[in-house]
């Protein structure tokens, strides 16, 4: 009798080939047949009707500090994902000095809109080197699995102090320091080494992230600390990344294509199309194609839909820094609306200016083209630009700003607005699309537990699914087979997972069992659930009948069980036969 069968089911076993109908059966852990199953099972899951994929790796996320009061790991639970890589983009909490313990909590704010009092009241402080972090994060179970990776900006204050957090260029001792405790994670089960340099990462001191100014020096004996352990991934958000205008834009991939090449170690890098260089991607995506020749294994780490902020009276919008508006913010939400409902009010508010300069200012310019309002029903991620405010603005005879306040006032609309920063120059996804479709992309850049007041894009692994492979209208789609191995296979292959990801024999039992026809995003809501009443975006899903991890049913029908398998993976991982 074999411990689960997920019986009937129509599967996307993350490889790319063509779905078929078969069972799975799991024992110990482990999918231990993959056809008809004449067996039973202690425990089966009917999947007639419904598609069975491997469980969703998700390589870009920042539970770094969740991971430390949050056993479900929301929001990417509700969305099908069993495997995180946290660590990203420079930033994370190990290693830590005890007088640096607000510092990096400061460092994470700024970068990732994380609530400082949330980190600081969740986070219990079990660790100085990373290996004792990792020690600490190993000893919380879990719906999932998790794995980390050694944050730049960290090590340099570790190893540094102020020289380091202020973006001094290290000593030769410097250096020699920060290179024995990278490998010093490595060995201890880091999956790599991460680091920042775009100009738009800034602590919440407004100082860049430590490593932004590395010289090549550094990032070379960094990264030769991949090569020389022959294993990990060197991850970076490069100059540029941000849509920040620069001198030079290739200047970034012709160093990571001579490390990549030096060190033998696979380099991703963010890779977005922005408003100032707009085609400036395609050349990116070639040069990282070309480079494989050289022997460097460069891969563009691209995301599913546009990066964009959710726009709320919860949140942040246009008018939160207006006199007026500031004597009513304090009402909950619903008075607030109903008292900027009040004709008088509404005429101070639309006639004031910000009471001083807002460092998101560039989310509300007085044109408004780029803001969208949210369907109450479901989210659009690729609106047409006739639904933009300025064109109802330009159909209605109103002004756009005061289309905007209305919306956000009403009790009858979601109250949410969606503002795409980046990939959405011509208000289509196609180079999006282009990009997924490129040989050596990886997707990514879910930021799964950041930027928790404007962005819930936790929740692509879904919108992968249900836009991309089922309900684009606004151009081609691309096959379901192809979006699975998008989130399943090749994800994991890149950061030497290879035991998960297929739904074949001997490999891990991590599945999902989806209802595909009744797959949907439900719309992003504020709520207050975060240590210290902290407030985020979370974005649910309806469809997904089961979500399984190392063998247990983690979710049925969106809601938790109770199981707990998920641990914290150390290292690489080999696929059946040591493959």
């Amino acid at each position: 009798m074999h411990d689960l069968i997920i019986r009937g089911g129509t599967l996307y076993d993350g490889s790319g080939i063509p779905a078929r109908r078969a069972d799975v059966a799991v024992d110990h852990g482990v999918i231990t047949r993959v056809g008809r199953v004449p067996d039973r099972g202690r425990t089966e899951l009917d999947a007639d009707g419904r598609i069975v994929t491997p469980g969703f790796v998700d390589i870009h996320t920042h539970f770094d500090g969740q991971v430390s009061w949050d056993p479900l790991l929301t929001p990417s639970c509700w969305h099908g994902v069993t495997s995180v890589v946290m660590g990203n983009c420079g930033v994370g909490f190990a290693p830590a000095r005890p007088d640096r313990h607000d510092w990096l909590v400061g460092l994470m704010e700024g970068v990732e809109d994380i609530p400082g009092a949330s980190l600081s009241e969740g986070i219990t402080w079990e660790w100085e080197t990373f290996p004792e972090y990792l020690d600490a994060v190993e000893r919380v179970p879990r719906v999932l699995d998790v794995a980390a990776q050694v944050p730049h900006g960290a090590l340099r204050a570790y190893v540094m102090g102020d020289r380091g957090a202020a973006n001094e260029p290290p000593t030769e001792g410097d250096l020699r320091r920060m290179c024995a405790l990278a490998r010093e994670g490595i060995d201890a089960g880091a999956l790599g080494f991460s680091t920042s340099r775009t100009l738009t990462h800034l602590a919440i001191t407004g100082d860049p992230v430590p490593g932004t100014f590395a010289a090549e020096e550094e990032l070379f004996a960094l990264g030769g600390v991949l090569g020389a352990a022959g294993t990990g991934v060197f991850q970076l958000v490069p100059l540029g990344a941000g849509g920040e205008r620069v001198d030079d834009p290739l200047g970034e991939i012709t160093w990571m294509r001579r490390l990549s090449a030096a060190v033998g170690r696979p380099v991703t890098f963010g890779l977005f199309q922005n408003d100032n260089d707009p085609d400036g991607w395609r050349e990116l995506l070639q040069i990282a194609e070309d480079a494989v020749r050289d022997g460097a294994d460069l891969h563009p780490q691209v995301a599913g839909r546009p990066f964009g902020v959710v726009i709320s009276l919860d949140s942040t919008h246009p008018f939160h820094k207006r006199p007026s508006y500031k004597r009513i913010a304090h009402l909950p939400a619903p008075e607030r609306r109903a008292a900027m409902r009040d004709p008088a009010l509404r005429e101070r508010i639309l006639g004031e200016l910000p009471e001083n300069a807002d460092p998101r200012s560039a989310l509300f310019p007085r044109g408004y083209a780029r803001h969208f309002p949210m369907d109450a029903t479901g989210p659009d991620y690729e609106p047409a630009a006739d639904r933009s405010f300025d064109a109802l603005a330009r159909r209605t005879g109103h002004d756009p700003e005061a289309l905007i306040y209305d919306f956000l006032a009403s009790g009858e609309t979601s109250g949410m607005i969606f503002r795409p920063l980046l990939g959405y120059t011509e208000y289509t996804l196609e180079p999006i699309r282009e990009m997924l479709l490129h040989p050596q992309a990886v997707l990514g850049l879910s930021d799964a537990g950041a930027h928790c007041r404007l962005i819930c894009d936790a929740s692509t692994p879904t919108s992968m699914l249900t836009h991309w492979a089922r309900d684009r209208g606004r151009g081609e789609r691309l096959p379901l087979e192809f979006v699975v191995r998008k989130q399943t296979w090749e994800p994991a292959r890149l950061y030497g997972l290879r035991d998960r990801g297929l739904l074949r024999p001997g490999y891990r039992a991590d599945l999902n069992v989806i209802d595909f026809d009744r797959l949907a995003l439900r719309s992003p809501e504020f709520v207050h659930d975060l240590p210290a009443g902290g407030g985020r975006l979370i974005q649910k899903a309806d469809g997904y009948a089961a979500t399984i991890v190392a063998g247990e049913i983690t979710f049925r029908d969106g809601e938790p069980t109770g199981a707990l398998p998920g641990r914290l993976v150390r290292g690489t991982r080999r696929g059946p036969g040591g493959r």
